[in-house]
């Protein structure tokens, strides 16, 4: 599986909700991204930040729904939407989530492309067990940039206050990841979830 991941800047954080029951009444027809398998709206309204994260069964599928994205974008107004800063591709290495998503942390390594598989053996072996023993865990989306070394960890939550509940266990959690493949931890970053759907499969590529 592969999911694209596009970053939006919003000043405007007031019209937050305008734009998720915009997107929301979209996607509720099915005919938006129908090969999609999975889509998260996350928003931090304090940062005037957004992440769109859709997921494919592939790179070619991902490719495939570009114009339907674009189409998006012309629909929705920037004032809207906010200013697109990013748009990624990625190779989903670890998928296993549950319905009940609210919150969102979301976390950027950079790493040695080399030590990719050492860091995702780790977070099997070592993280996610513990992970799920964490109240109020919903689930985890490990996605991989195999070329580059990058990664993005989104841990899935059932509301913000059992996300801050974890932040003490989740550093620490972090701090062995990246120690395990001397990876940079870049970004640290945590999202409402207003939006989401995903039908995709629990996926473990280690």
């Amino acid at each position: 599986m592969h999911a694209r991941i596009a970053a939006f800047e919003n000043p405007n954080a007031s019209r937050f909700d305008e734009l998720v029951g915009r997107v929301r009444d979209r996607e509720s027809t099915g005919k938006a991204f129908p090969d999609a398998l999975g889509m998260y709206l996350l928003v931090d309204g304090a940062a005037g930040a957004s992440l769109g994260i859709s997921i494919f069964e592939d790179e070619a599928a991902v490719r495939r729904a570009e114009p339907a994205f674009e189409k998006l974008g012309e629909e929705i107004p920037e004032e809207l939407r906010g200013r697109r800063v990013s748009v990624e591709t990625y190779e989903v290495a670890i998928h296993e989530v549950s319905d009940d998503v609210h919150a969102a942390r979301v976390t950027t390594f950079a790493g040695d492309p080399s030590q990719v598989e050492k860091s995702l053996r780790h977070a099997v072996e070592e993280v996610l067990p513990e992970l799920r023993t964490i109240d109020g865990w919903q689930g985890i989306i490990v996605t991989v940039d195999r070329a580059s070394g990058a990664e993005k960890v989104i841990t899935l939550w059932e509301s913000e206050e059992a996300m801050a509940a974890s932040e003490s266990q989740a550093d620490q959690l972090r701090s062995t990841v990246a120690d395990s493949a001397k990876q940079k931890i870049e970004t640290v970053q945590r999202f409402d979830v207003p939006m989401a759907f995903d039908r995709a499969p629990r996926l473990i590529t280690v």
